[in-house]
């Protein structure tokens, strides 16, 4: 992995983003999309991420623009109560957008591939998701995301000098849909099974920021997609800020649970905290902690 950022402080506020773990279930199980970005990419460049990025302005849409959940609902589901309800839309709407634009895949809706190839034309002369979604007769489904997590990167970050306030959601892969991938951004769209992804990281094969490693050891804990949906179903989003230190030289990167970190309640089970070793971050015992 490279180098991760061990710099000075970042002052400057997290920037809302929205991510989502794309779900199938296939002969060896529950897999999901992970994506290799460009080595070029300022963020994370040659590392598996799943699809995602920041908010744009475009994703502040009207309620009445043709998506099936309000803004008040939106807010209720990813349970942050002080959150303004035109933000928690505009979140829904980035991840549809980003798991678009990245790779080709627009969860919940029903469409063939020449009307999302018109879809993707319309995007790509400068018309906003909704917007061409509406010329083109697509209705966009928000409520096929179901919010997972929020993470917030640290002031003092592991792996940038940027911050993010980031809604995870997960989906289930459309499956009449082909994968159409972002040639500017990405390198690779791969499916694999939590468990394949954790072990292709610990063999060298791929890259993992700590926000995958610790959500594919989540994924790989709970089995099927029926009861990963299920999961999202029943329980708030967990709120995951990373509280980093350094230990004799060495950067640790604890998650609530760890005694070291300031809430006690642990947000899943498995490992709370990771150590960068062997240019990776690791937990303390090893890929069986992360396999469980």
């Amino acid at each position: 992995m490279a180098i991760p950022f061990f710099g000075d402080a970042v002052d400057t506020p997290p920037l809302p983003s929205a991510t989502v773990m794309l779900l199938r279930e296939d002969g060896p199980g529950l897999q999901v999309l992970l994506m290799r970005r460009h080595g070029n990419t300022a963020v994370l460049g040659g590392v598996h991420v799943f699809p995602g990025g920041k908010l744009d302005p475009a994703d502040h849409v009207d309620p009445s623009s043709g998506v099936d959940l309000s803004p008040e609902s939106c807010r209720q589901r990813l349970g942050e109560p002080d959150l303004e309800p035109g933000q928690a839309l505009a979140l829904h709407v980035a991840a549809l957008r980003e798991t678009f634009e990245e790779c080709g895949l627009l969860p919940g809706v029903t469409a063939g591939a020449a009307e999302l190839a018109a879809l993707r034309g319309r995007m790509q002369t400068g018309a906003d998701l909704c917007t061409a979604a509406g010329l083109l007769g697509v209705s966009l489904k928000v409520s096929a995301l179901l919010p997972w997590s929020r993470w917030i990167t640290p002031r003092q970050p592991s792996v940038s000098n940027k911050r993010f306030d980031t809604r995870f959601f997960v989906a289930l892969a459309p499956p009449e849909q082909a994968i159409v991938a972002c040639a500017r951004e990405t390198t690779e769209v791969v499916w694999m099974t939590p468990r394949a992804a954790l072990e292709r990281y610990w063999s060298g094969d791929i890259d993992l920021a700590p926000p995958q490693i610790m959500s594919l050891s989540h994924l790989n804990r709970l089995g099927g997609v029926d009861a990963v949906l299920n999961h999202a179903r029943t329980r708030a989003p967990a709120l995951i800020a990373p509280e980093p230190f350094d230990d004799g030289g060495v950067r640790v990167i604890c998650y609530p649970g760890d005694p070291a970190h300031s809430l006690q309640e642990p947000v899943w089970p498995g490992p709370t905290r990771l150590r960068f070793r062997n240019r990776r971050f690791e937990p303390e015992d090893g890929l069986d902690a992360l396999l469980g």
